[in-house]
């Protein structure tokens, strides 16, 4: 990021810090001149990302799932400029085969963890800051297998406008990704470039996304003082292919 950027000197808190996309941005924020506070349910991967930013940051142990953890953060965090959530706890199977609790995780991840975590923390927002979530392109593009992932995608969609509304100032957005280059395919093996090539033949872009491109979106979202209850769609157009 430029040398200009609004992150100078803000307090960043990103939820997921320890994922992939979680990891991108909160290196992203460190090196453009903000303090990151680390929050996610493992400590050990939370540590690891502390350990390759450049500057400050603190790590706080969190459970989406459960609403003590979320209010037990709000003590120790203090003020705060803006929130980051990438969280995603993915229930994928078929339908006869979900499992309920699965489903329920699903949801903490995506619709009930971004609502509490709005509940308990919106009062130590500063005037001009926000909240980002991570949406996903499933919720406009269901398929086979994908019913709960495409279900908290576009519940977390609606969830952004009724929030922006209802805590404005605060801004709320949402940042929905296509299929992403963060290292989640890895487990394709082989297999992979294959897959990520057939994903840029089809989308319009005719490209597949970096995590760079997803840094910038939440970027964007945090910077802009006249997006609020917005999804930014960063797939390529995938979601139209």
């Amino acid at each position: 990021m430029s040398d200009d950027t609004p992150l100078q000197g803000q307090r960043l808190v990103v939820v997921g810090a320890g994922s992939h996309t979680g990891r991108a941005i909160a290196k992203a924020a460190s090196a453009a001149g903000a303090t990151v506070v680390l929050a996610g349910p493992d400590p050990r991967k939370l540590e690891w990302t502390a350990g390759e930013l450049s500057g400050p940051s603190e790590v706080h142990a969190l459970d989406l799932s459960d609403e003590r953890s979320i209010a037990g953060l709000a003590g120790p965090l203090g003020r705060f400029d803006h929130l980051v959530s990438t969280a995603a706890m993915p229930a994928n199977g078929p339908l006869r085969d979900l499992d309920a609790a699965d489903v329920r995780r699903a949801f903490s991840a995506k619709v009930i963890g971004p609502l509490l975590l709005a509940k308990h923390l919106a009062g130590q927002v500063s005037e001009h800051g926000s909240f980002t979530f991570f949406s996903g392109v499933a919720a406009w593009r269901p398929a086979p297998a994908r019913t709960v992932m495409a279900t908290t995608n576009g519940a977390l969609a609606f969830l952004v406008q009724a929030l922006a509304v209802e805590i404005a100032p605060i801004r709320v957005n949402a940042v929905s990704p296509g299929i992403v280059d963060t290292g989640a395919w890895d487990g394709l093996g082989a297999d992979k470039e294959a897959f990520l090539r057939g994903v840029a033949e089809r989308n319009p872009a005719r490209r597949v996304g970096s995590q760079e491109d997803l840094v910038k979106a939440v970027f964007y979202a945090i910077d802009n003082p006249y997006v609020t209850g917005t999804v930014l769609h960063v797939d390529g157009g995938g979601r139209l292919a």
